[in-house]
């Protein structure tokens, strides 16, 4: 494949397989049917509450390394976003599922939101700064995604009475101010591409690929309910 594409089109087409994965996953297609086990969307909620913590915590991070005002604003921003918005869906689902801040607190992470956000946090430290961008890339990216391919299979609309309809519409159609610009991300993905070397842009695309094999696995810890085995 020619690297004259664009690296984020690269990083794209390296995830292709996890990225179709993901679409097809038992959890995401019962969850678009309605027929996911309210038990396991509490477990993903919960989980996905902690990791939020985590990739505010790689934005505030990546923003530090930036040394142009507008970039380290737009991580900022982002950080933000995912602690107040995102949070806001999770407290929303805490009362509908029964669980509440101190539970959220206490919570044990599985295996696999501990190693992803080691992951995404290992990389955002000590990876180059593009490294640091791939890592926490496929989350909104694959959601964006996501939203967009199931609101295209249901027709473009949802019934009220769809037990998961308004998560459903949240990742559809995200208010603009609730949601990051794609755009921008893979902007800067390809920018901060053209300054570093082919060997660290090769570093990159492999830390973009695991975080996107970590994200179908977060769909699997919760369809599975994933536990410690000792």
């Amino acid at each position: 494949m020619s690297n004259d594409r664009p690296f984020s089109q690269r990083c794209r087409d390296r995830a292709a397989d996890v990225w179709d994965a993901s679409h097809d996953h038992p959890f995401v297609r019962a969850l678009v049917n309605g027929s996911l086990d309210p038990e396991r969307f509490k477990c993903y909620q919960m989980q996905d509450a902690r990791y939020l913590e985590a990739i505010a915590d790689a934005f505030v991070q990546i923003g530090t390394r930036c040394p142009n005002p507008e970039d380290k604003l737009w991580f900022v921003e982002a950080a933000e976003r995912a602690l107040q918005t995102e949070r806001s869906l999770h407290l929303h689902y805490g009362d509908r599922l029964g669980y509440g801040p101190e539970d959220l607190r206490t919570l044990t992470l599985t295996p696999t939101n501990r190693a992803y956000q080691n992951h995404m946090l290992e990389r955002t430290q000590r990876g180059t700064r593009l490294a640091a961008l791939a890592a926490v890339a496929p989350c909104p990216w694959l959601y964006r995604d996501l939203g967009a391919r199931i609101w295209n299979e249901l027709g473009g609309a949802v019934d009220d009475d769809h037990p998961y309809a308004d998560w459903i519409r949240r990742y559809a159609d995200p208010a603009p101010d609730e949601s990051m610009d794609i755009d921008e991300l893979t902007g800067r993905l390809d920018q901060w591409a053209q300054g570093v070397g082919p060997a660290a842009r090769e570093r990159a695309l492999t830390t973009f690929a695991t975080s996107a094999r970590y994200e179908w696995m977060f769909w699997e810890q919760a369809w599975t309910q994933q536990e410690w085995p000792v």
